[in-house]
């Protein structure tokens, strides 16, 4: 489940006549995922630490390059990833590449087995941040379902207590007939990623054709990942190499 960063809030805009302020960036990310990652790389860096203070021969070399190679891909995949989103551009952070479109060079935004971007000439990129949860999707329909049935057996008693409501001075609307409305007006419940898509989608709708919205898509690899993971492996292929 993925949810908006609460202290990344758009600005309210100036008054009409007047420049709008940009929003800042809002920052989407995976709870999970963030919980998971700093739990494994806790693990990691005890016995990687441990097996260094304590061991023996080649032990603490093999400690050494095994947390090198180990913790920046656990880094990665589990803390790295974050879509950052304003009046502007979408800025994708995945675990091995940051991705920045302007909301003018983006096609679509669509979700299947994943969330996915799609630029104007037809290149797809994943959305790391953003994972489709088919356990929460059945959740949220779960609940649909069970709203749904509760705002029909409401209707079907509501005009009566309507009626008992309507004798009372003012005219007040019965109870029933209350929740039924309140549970039409709340709309189908979405699973968390579902609606973050919904965002960037309505978000795109009424960008993509601005002047600031302009530009180039531009896709930069995350050395500082790749290099330190790299040479970890190397590390660890000699020393089993040199048995």
């Amino acid at each position: 489940m993925t949810t908006p960063d609460p202290s990344r809030e758009p600005e309210p805009t100036k008054p009409a006549g007047t420049a709008t302020t940009p929003y800042k960036d809002r920052v989407y990310r995976s709870p999970a995922g963030v919980v998971g990652g700093v739990l494994v790389l806790a693990i990691v860096a005890w016995l990687g630490i441990d097996a260094v203070v304590v061991g023996e021969g080649r032990t603490p070399w093999l400690a050494l390059a095994t947390m090198l190679f180990l913790m920046p891909v656990v880094f990665a995949y589990t803390l790295r990833p974050a879509v950052f989103v304003n009046d502007d551009r979408l800025r994708i952070r995945n675990p091995l590449r940051l991705i920045v479109l302007p909301w003018g060079q983006v096609a679509s935004l669509r979700s299947g087995f994943s969330n996915e971007v799609v630029d104007d000439s037809g290149t797809t990129y994943q959305l790391w941040a953003l994972p489709v949860s088919v356990r929460a999707r059945s959740r949220a329909a779960r609940q649909d379902a069970r709203a749904a049935r509760a705002a029909a057996r409401a209707g079907q008693g509501g005009s009566g207590r309507a009626r008992a409501g309507a004798a009372v001075p003012g005219g007040v609307v019965g109870a029933a007939d209350l929740g039924t409305d309140a549970a039409v007006a709340g709309g189908p419940r979405r699973a968390e990623t579902d609606q973050a898509m919904d965002e960037l989608r309505e978000l795109h709708e009424r960008r993509q054709g601005e002047p600031g919205t302009q530009g180039e898509v531009t896709v930069r690899w995350a050395y500082e990942i790749i290099a330190p993971a790299v040479a970890g492996a190397v590390l660890l292929g000699v020393l089993w190499g040199l048995g």
